[in-house]
């Protein structure tokens, strides 16, 4: 079994965990390697915001993943050992049930009548694909940023289905200022008329879009990359001139149209809304009434933590409040704080840091 998209339709209602239920719920997801006959090498994945569950190459689809250099035969998390696993969030556009997604009841598509979207969610959407795949326990769940918050309370969901976790730039719940970015955010789509109240055709509010992940880019890096990285450069002479007074003079404003004209039409944009505003209402204290209470819930053998000196968005204070959390006795937890320059996306681009402490915790 190796690494092409598959979908799977749950064939019960979905009961949302803040209200409201789904019919026909699609979760889609991806693997690589091969189950063992018992089942207990299994690895699941889950994913940051945006990303699909694509996290690397496969001979069905060669195109390179967004975790690639952390996935596969021989890498940190080695295909050759271990049955790998990513899950496309519910809530998605890349083919799990979302906002963007036909209602089955009604022949159109959710928009903003799907219901409010919790972390919780994606994380039971992950129990029913390991349900649908026959794993009992899992080696490992896996996740970065939104995708560690998710391994979390997958974790304390399902306890007994959870020998360890990794998670990385992730937190217990979101900080103010993390919140004030991704709610900016929110509102600049939704005060783009294209949006149209989330009645828009196609991807829909590109203006707004537009504007949100350059402010989200600027959380994702770190002020000393741009520092080494841009400088005061300007921009280049092939830069397109603009037909206003108060276009690109500089590097830095270069690298940031960049990636917000790559992110326009490829993510939906009612979607965007409601995967981030999942991020800002997880608490694990709502598990128990508090985080040591959340935390006693855990049934966990070891667990890795990793943070990033840089990182602004999840600062290096959660990871460590998450190390100490999940302290508990005969349980192994190393925590690892990397100096990595890149910030908060780190463990997208800085695998020379991150590969190395991944491997030696999946290989115990």
């Amino acid at each position: 079994m190796s690494g092409n998209r598959r979908i799977i339709t749950l064939d019960k209602p979905f009961a949302m965990h803040r209200g409201g239920e789904l019919h026909g719920v699609e979760i889609a997801y991806e693997n690589w390697g091969r189950l063992n006959g018992d089942g207990s090498n299994a690895i699941l994945i889950f994913t940051g915001l945006s990303p699909s569950a694509h996290a690397a190459s496969a001979s069905t689809d060669p195109s390179p993943g967004w975790w690639e250099d952390m996935i596969g035969p021989g890498r940190a998390i080695d295909t050759d050992h271990y049955f790998v696993v990513c899950v496309n969030s519910l809530g998605s556009c890349f083919g799990s049930t979302g906002p963007a997604s036909v209602d089955p009841g009604t022949g159109k598509r959710y928009r903003l009548s799907f219901p409010i979207l919790s972390i919780e969610d994606i994380a039971d959407c992950g129990a029913a694909v390991v349900d649908a795949l026959g794993i009992s326990r899992l080696a490992s769940v896996i996740g970065p940023s939104m995708g560690g918050m998710t391994a979390l309370a997958f974790a304390c969901m399902h306890p007994e289905r959870t020998a360890s976790v990794v998670l990385i730039s992730s937190a217990a719940r979101a900080l103010p200022f993390a919140i004030a970015m991704r709610s900016l955010q929110r509102e600049i789509i939704r005060f783009d008329p294209a949006w149209d109240n989330g009645n828009y055709e196609g991807h829909g509010a590109d203006a707004g879009m537009h504007l949100a992940r350059k402010l989200g880019m600027i959380s994702y890096r770190s002020a000393l990359e741009w520092k080494q990285r841009f400088g005061r450069e300007r921009a280049s002479a092939d830069e397109p001139v603009p037909d206003h007074p108060f276009g690109i003079e500089f590097e830095i404003e270069s690298y940031l149209e960049h990636h917000a004209r790559k992110f326009i039409g490829s993510f939906d944009a009612n979607c965007y809304l409601y995967l981030s505003r999942a991020m800002d209402l997880f608490d694990l204290a709502d598990h128990g009434g508090c985080l040591d209470a959340a935390a006693d819930c855990l049934q966990l053998d070891r667990a890795l933590v990793i943070g990033v000196e840089t990182d602004i968005l999840f600062p290096l204070e959660q990871q460590r409040e998450l190390a100490g959390l999940l302290q508990a006795p005969g349980r192994e937890v190393e925590f690892e704080a990397l100096p990595s320059l890149q910030g908060h996306d780190s463990f997208l681009v800085d695998m020379d840091r991150f590969r190395p402490v991944v491997s030696r915790f999946l290989r115990g």
